[in-house]
């Protein structure tokens, strides 16, 4: 199994608790990797993609303790995923080297209406020589905002928006605004725009899969024969 940087990530910010996290579910045996039950794990059935996309998820400061995380579903299919946690004071150095790297032109993924109306991108246009980096803020929609607004190094580069089409299936925890998608969901619909549709659909694909073991193993309850699981083999084999 490909360990990652949010694997790596959480890690760290194990390391240097001083006390332990106590999440809803607390007490529960998980898998260290995906961080459901141990019985309802999915590590070993990480789908495959090759993509010319990177991301960098911006996570707020325990979010990345949290089961309920879906950035790193992001991490698990992009392997070109960067993580760090965030600081108003005390920004990562290798985070804003990241930044500056000239291979990347960055893009922040928030709501166009928190923006600047000429940092707004309408698609994602990048030169030859470069890839593109989708920063994603990765906590609590309240987290996300602050992290938005006091985080000046992000000011130099476009906002890129998406407008949710449908409710979010994530249904993990209770959204405090309107049309709020996961992390996950967001990233799916960035790669959509991007150009990289399969990816897009595997991803989301992939998130049913997280979503529906994860409520299975809260709700004591046991995978359905039409699992999310199923159909994702099912899409990747077509």
């Amino acid at each position: 199994m490909r360990i990652h940087a949010v694997h790596n990530l959480y890690e760290e910010r194990l390391a240097r608790s001083t006390r332990p996290f106590r999440a809803r579910g607390c007490k529960v045996e998980r898998c260290s990797y995906c961080m459901l039950r141990e019985h309802l794990c999915i590590c070993s059935e990480k789908p495959v993609i090759s993509s010319n996309a990177a991301f960098l998820l911006v996570m707020y400061d325990d979010e990345v303790l949290k089961p309920s995380n879906t950035g790193r579903l992001i991490a698990d299919l992009f392997e070109d995923t960067f993580a760090y946690i965030w600081s108003r004071t005390e920004p990562n150095l290798a985070m804003l080297e990241l930044l500056d790297d000239p291979q990347w032109q960055p893009y922040v993924v928030f709501p166009a209406e928190y923006a600047q109306p000429e940092r707004v991108a309408e698609k994602v246009e990048v030169g030859t020589d470069k890839r593109p980096l989708f920063i994603m803020l990765d906590g609590s929609w309240a987290e996300a905002k602050k992290m938005f607004r006091k985080s000046p190094y992000l000011n130099k580069f476009p906002i890129l928006s998406i407008s949710p089409d449908k409710p979010s299936r994530y249904k993990v925890r209770e959204a405090s605004k309107e049309n709020q998608l996961g992390t996950a969901e967001v990233a799916a619909r960035i790669i959509d725009l991007y150009g990289e549709q399969r990816n897009a659909d595997v991803l989301d694909l992939w998130f049913d899969v997280f979503r529906e073991n994860y409520l299975t193993g809260k709700m004591n309850r046991v995978l359905p024969d039409d699992s999310a699981l199923k159909l994702l083999k099912q899409y990747i084999a077509a």
